[in-house]
């Protein structure tokens, strides 16, 4: 997975062609630009005042948390759409305890039956390729969508090809901020 990078005032992007191995590229994104942060998801995330998220490795989050403070960008904590969208596919059990939870909670973002199946059957074979080589068993989200559409270990096949991951990436980012209202975002509750 590509991580950002805080550096100052700004945020480096790595840009999605830096998977070549090669000198890895990156967007500025000024500080200004970020609607706000959620160190607690998996992995650490920021959200632009476009809608894109960037992620953080988890060892980054206390840095995370100061470049918020120093910069003025609110805390959230934010419901994990991916997640309960792509619980399905991890390695358990989908117990219809679980399946009553994440049918609530992507409700309450404004996803009903129809869309979430919709949703699930675009991604499965794709999470579903990815994650027969992980494993994962805990979680599964937003991140790990987008690195099994670009990632070598998925198998081709299965993989989003460049010319549509564009579309791809923003689809799956709109998805990720469902349910969001316009306007200050929920702060983080201790």
């Amino acid at each position: 997975m590509l991580h950002s990078v805080l550096a100052g005032d700004h945020i480096l992007r790595p840009t999605p062609d830096a998977r070549s191995g090669a000198t890895a590229p990156a967007d500025v994104v000024p500080a200004a630009a970020v609607r706000d942060a959620d160190p607690t998801a998996t992995p650490p995330e920021v959200r632009t005042v476009t809608g894109e998220t960037l992620f953080f490795p988890a060892a980054r989050k206390a840095e995370l948390e100061g470049f918020c403070r120093s910069h003025g960008i609110p805390l959230v904590s934010r419901p994990d759409v991916w997640g309960d969208l792509l619980e399905p596919f991890l390695d358990t059990e989908f117990t219809p305890r679980r399946r009553a939870v994440t049918a609530q909670a992507l409700a309450r973002v404004g996803l009903d039956e129809t869309a979430v199946a919709g949703i699930r059957a675009e991604v499965g074979p794709l999470v579903l390729a990815y994650n027969s080589l992980h494993r994962d068993w805990f979680h599964l989200g937003l991140a790990d969508l987008l690195d099994a559409a670009t990632s070598g270990s998925t198998p081709e096949r299965n993989r989003v090809g460049p010319d549509r991951f564009p579309a791809f990436r923003a689809w799956a980012m709109a998805i990720a901020d469902s349910g969001r209202t316009p306007g200050p975002s929920a702060p983080l509750t201790a």
